[in-house]
């Protein structure tokens, strides 16, 4: 075998394991990755299927919140659709209506979101990103520009 020969085996060989590498981590974070979308996607562009896990990010509507013992019941908007959500647990102590929140679960039967995970936030500046965004998208978006 010749010094070029040995040259390119051995670049074949390293550029073999770090293509094994790389589908064994996509592989392996298949199922970890958690898309965002906003009401306006779920209920309009149908993005999400039933069952699949993704955020759902937007506002708090104003006066859906209802407290039965652990379980809770509220909206979330983007202004343009409504998508109701059901959590069961405790909620962050900034949560309340009119602000941002990522509500992560999936979609049940008959358009209601199941939320396993919601997050708030947390000072008076902040609002998740994605949610920021969406908005600024629809056109209602109210925080300052940085």
């Amino acid at each position: 075998m010749t010094r070029k020969q040995k040259r390119l085996a051995m670049i074949g060989a390293i550029g073999g394991v770090l293509l094994s590498a790389v589908l064994l981590v996509m592989f392996a974070l298949r199922d970890e990755i958690v898309f965002f979308y906003s009401p306006t996607d779920i209920i309009v562009e149908q993005k999400a299927r039933p069952g699949e896990r993704f955020r759902l990010g937007g506002l708090v509507k104003e006066g859906t919140i209802e407290r039965n013992g652990q379980e809770i019941l509220f909206t979330i908007t983007d202004t343009e659709k409504d998508l109701p959500v059901r959590f069961v647990g405790i909620l962050p102590d900034l949560f309340r209506e009119g602000q941002g929140v990522i509500a992560e679960g999936v979609m049940e039967s008959g358009a209601l979101f199941a939320a396993d995970n919601v997050l708030a936030k947390h000072d008076e500046n902040y609002m998740p990103k994605e949610v920021a965004d969406t908005l600024k998208e629809k056109g209602v978006w109210q925080g300052e520009a940085k």
